[in-house]
Parts: structure tokens; sequence; C-alpha cells
């Protein structure tokens, strides 16, 4: 996921177009600013790529996905169904809008169960964030298309995956709100910073008050004037952020290629391992390829194999073991730990949630024989040739 990788002069020329104004705030100082709004150049460009109807710039992904679940009128005594595999941000903000997040199977796309799903609708379930994990689409029609039928909102996580597509489709843009991510190690980069986009104008709204305390950035009055009709909170894009993003989303055509390119070489290492077998992909040809994923027959293969990679220094990640993004490892979401001393949400909660793998078999039979490879944009022969090497010498081990 290597935005990080890129920065260069066009980012420095976009920076320093708003430190030569000396304005960082995205909204007002029309006389001071020159013209200069990088965050409105960079959602309306965004938007545009993805031909969403709106988009809002906010301070990061998992503000996005708050945000989003606030003008999705998600509330306390809510359910919202989310994947066991997962970054952790997801549940935090169904959590920090007062909802429970109830974790659900994933499928061979190691993303949302849509055959599964149904298992966990109860008369609470209000939404589903279906998260494209790690680059490649969820089974994203036959999720919606189940939400619809149950009367749930949808909002996509593109966090992972921008830039990605199924069937020629943007993702981002089958739910009702799509949410992404540009933290430093994400697609694009802004250091921070998050896109919420949707085709609802009353859904923008909003989300463009409440992200803002309120203002409803009437154009024909001075921002102290303006009115307000809900109350907010501050997620506001910043002007450098807006810049950063400007520079790095024209360069995205080009880091989805490149991935592409190396993940083709690097998987065709991998296919002399014995027993391996690939992630499905329900559009191979929107995946962004900023991961791998491969299977082992067993737990016991992938181990080895992990172990091996590791031993020969080629970067691998066993998720079944990883802190961040597997479920059942959140020792403090099992505990209910919230910030709040009352744990609350879970202390109103009327049904009993548990996120032990016991709930998820499918999903942990799956994570435990998989391992992944992030992909660079920048792969120089000597560096996948070494890779190469290590994989073909680790796969003695098994």
């Amino acid at each position: 996921m290597p935005g990080f990788e890129l920065i260069g002069k066009e980012e420095e020329k976009e920076v320093m177009d708003v430190l030569a104004t000396g304005i960082f705030m995205r909204y007002g100082f029309a006389t001071e600013r020159k013209g200069v709004f990088k965050v409105k150049e960079f959602e309306e460009t965004f938007a545009k790529r993805c031909r969403a109807g709106h988009s809002l710039g906010v301070t990061s992904g998992s503000a996005a996905l708050k945000v989003a679940l606030t003008a999705l009128d998600v509330c306390p005594g809510d359910e919202v169904i989310v994947p066991a595999f997962d970054f952790i941000a997801t549940y935090e903000a169904v959590l920090e809008v007062g909802a429970i997040p109830v974790m659900a199977e994933i499928d061979e796309s190691l993303n949302l169960d849509p055959g599964k799903m149904e298992e966990c609708i109860t008369p609470q379930t209000k939404a589903v964030i279906p998260v494209h994990m790690c680059g490649a689409a969820a089974d994203i029609e036959a999720i919606v298309k189940v939400a619809r039928r149950r009367n749930l909102s949808v909002l996509e996580d593109v966090a992972q995956a921008c830039g990605g597509t199924f069937r020629g489709k943007a993702l981002g843009t089958f739910g009702d709100m799509g949410i992404f991510s540009f933290d430093y190690y994400k697609t694009i980069t802004t250091g921070e910073g998050g896109m919420i986009i949707t085709d609802s104008k009353s859904l923008y709204d909003r989300s463009d008050w409440y992200h803002d305390h309120g203002h409803d950035h009437n154009p024909n009055v001075g921002r102290a004037d303006e009115g307000r009709s809900i109350l907010g909170f501050n997620f506001r894009m910043n002007e450098l952020q807006g810049a950063l993003g400007l520079a790095q989303l024209r360069k995205l055509d080009f880091i989805v290629a490149e991935q592409r390119k190396n993940k083709a070489r690097i998987k065709e290492v991998l296919k002399s391992v014995p027993g391996i077998t690939f992630r499905k992909m329900f559009d191979a040809e929107g995946d962004t390829a900023t991961f791998l994923g491969f299977m082992l027959p067993d737990e016991k293969s992938a181990r080895a194999f992990h172990g091996a990679l590791k031993s020969e220094k080629v970067d691998a990640i066993y998720y079944r073991d990883n802190a961040w993004h597997w479920a059942p490892n959140w020792e403090h979401l099992i505990a209910h730990a919230t910030a709040n001393s009352k744990y609350f949400p879970f202390s109103i909660h009327k049904g009993k949630v548990r996120y032990d793998a016991e709930m998820i078999p499918q999903s942990d039979r799956l994570i435990r024989r998989t391992i992944f490879f992030a992909v660079p944009v920048k792969l120089p022969e000597e560096k996948f040739a070494s890779m190469a090497a290590g994989i073909t010498r680790a796969a003695k081990s098994l």
C-alpha cells in the first residue's frame, strides 16, 4: 500500500501553492487564499474519477466511517454487520456512534460472505459495512442485493482498495455511501486523511454539515454568518492534505498498473510452491494489486512456510496472529473495553454479541492457512530476484 513510495516534486509543488497563501484551513479567507482551494479541487477530482455525485474530504478514513454512519442515522441500539477480517477502525467507528458491530464470516475472497450475512441479521440490524480488504473487491453486488431485500444501509469501506473497480464500476459507488483512507500506508496518501462519496444529496449534506460543526457552507454569506440545522463536530480535511491528495491522485493509475505488474511477477514464482492456491477474485481486472493473498493446504504448512519466508528475509503477513486486522485477536473488543468507563454502548445493548473465533468457523479455517505479501510499486530487479530466490528456498520447508 505504497503512496509514500512516490512522494516527489508533484506533491511539493501542490503544497507550496498552499504555503504561499498562508491559509491552511479549507474554508473562508477568500481574498487571502488567492483562488487556492486544494481540498475542494481534490474532492471534485475524486468524485469525477469515481463517477460519484458528491465527495467530502475528512481528517482520516476512521473519521469518514464515523461521519458516514452518522449521516446514515446509525444510532445507539442499532447493530452493524462487519467482516471478521478487517482493520479495527471499522469496528471502532460503529462503537463511536453508539451502535454494536456484529462480526460476520468471510468467504474465499477474504471479504464479507453475502451467503452468511443473513445469519447475522436481527431486528436491531441497521447497516452492513462490506470491506474491500487488501485491495480486492468483495462480492459487492450480492451483498447489496441482500441488504436491499432486508432494508439495510450499505456503507462500503474502500480504505484499502482506492482505485479498485467491480465490473468497471468504482468501488464505493455500489452502496449508499463509500469511504476511503489516505493514511501513510494507503495506495495514495496525504499522511492522514479520508474521503466520503455518495450519490445522495441528502446524505452528502448531512455529512458536510456534521463534519464542520453544523456549518451549512452557504457561499453567499461569510463563515460566521452561515446557517446550521444540525449540531456537528470537527473532521475537516486541511489544505495541506488536499494538496498532497491532488498530486497523489494523478499518480493512481500508474500506482495500480505497477502493482499489477509486480504482483503478476511474484505470483508466477509462487505457483511453483507445492499445494498453493490463491485468493478468490470476483473481478480480477478490478483488483488494485496492493496485496497478494495465497493459501496453503492447512495451518501447519502455512505457519511453516511463513516461518521459512521470515528466515529468508522475505516480508510476509500471517494475519491469524496479527493484532490489528483479525477481530478475535482484539482483547479489548472481546472485553467490551470502550473508552467510556461504563462500557457504553455494550452496556445498553439488549442482545448478546461475541467476538471469539468459534463464532466464525469458516473464516477461522480460511485465515489460518492464508499468507499475504504487500506488493510495492517499486520492485527493482535485484530486490525481485532476492525475493524469488527466498520464496524458492522457503518452499523446501513444505
